[in-house]
């Protein structure tokens, strides 16, 4: 059976995660190992972590959640940790806020890559769908601009962040070989996505556009709150991946584009 690491980063975040744990507490795909990394927290957010871990024991017949609470250098250093710890056959990066559209969503996913390794004799590379945004409070404020393509390359990224990074699910043999580059403070999920797709295609393994809405994401995030930050380290990254000449034919684009929907 498939097994999906979930690795849920939190620095005091008591008000925000308790939706992101019971999001994952009632999926209804039991193979699910659950790495909480948290940055020493002073709130409740230990204690809350602490406590969803009995339940899950509880509810899911032994589910495995892992907690480490200790002092990080960044979002980035705490991911890294997360990745080392991961044993499951995919990871994926649910951090607090965020949250499932349904119980079934990731059966639904592990169905797919099941149903892709019949038909081609090997799991995808990478698991990947669209995404909803929600506010502070989970609540439904609108669909991701940038939309999942159907034949998604590391290419791709080109014309930005397509895939959101809650809903792109990595291969851990290949995700766990991959480190977040700490020089990116804002982007450096960017950066790692393009290098995952970048293996995968040297690898010669597909990747599954799973066709449905599989993340609800915060806007509250770290690159949300530091947008001009995140948008300049952005550039750098596909200036490295793509080149200068092409980074910025498509960042004048980008301003066309924007010009075109005032």
């Amino acid at each position: 059976m498939i097994r999906l690491s979930i690795i849920t980063v939190t620095y005091n975040a008591q008000e925000t995660l308790p939706r992101t744990l019971k999001s994952v507490l009632t999926q209804n795909y039991h193979n699910i190992e659950h790495i909480i990394v948290d940055g020493a927290s002073t709130d409740g957010t230990v204690k809350m972590t602490k406590e969803y871990k009995r339940d899950s024991y509880t509810i899911h017949n032994r589910r495995r959640v892992i907690i480490v609470s200790e002092p990080d250098n960044g979002l980035y250093d705490a991911m890294n940790k997360g990745l080392t710890m991961a044993t499951g056959d995919y990871i994926v990066f649910m951090n607090a806020g965020d949250f499932y559209p349904e119980a079934s969503t990731v059966s639904s996913i592990i169905r797919k890559a099941k149903a892709k390794k019949a038909a081609i004799g090997k799991l995808p590379a990478v698991l990947y769908g669209d995404t909803d945004i929600v506010d502070s409070n989970g609540v439904f404020l609108r669909r991701r601009r940038l939309t999942p393509p159907k034949r998604l390359t590391w290419r791709s990224f080109r014309h930005g962040m397509l895939v959101c990074h809650q809903a792109f699910y990595a291969r851990k043999d290949i995700a766990r070989g991959i480190a977040y580059d700490l020089r990116y403070r804002y982007s450096a999920d960017v950066d790692w996505c393009i290098r995952v797709m970048k293996e995968a295609e040297s690898r010669q393994l597909p990747l599954l556009n799973v066709q449905a809405t599989i993340a609800n994401y915060t806007e509250e995030g770290l690159s949300t709150k530091h947008r001009r930050s995140s948008l300049k380290e952005r550039y750098r990254i596909m200036e490295a991946h793509y080149g200068r000449f092409v980074t910025l034919a498509m960042h004048c684009w980008f301003a066309v584009r924007a010009v075109m929907r005032v």
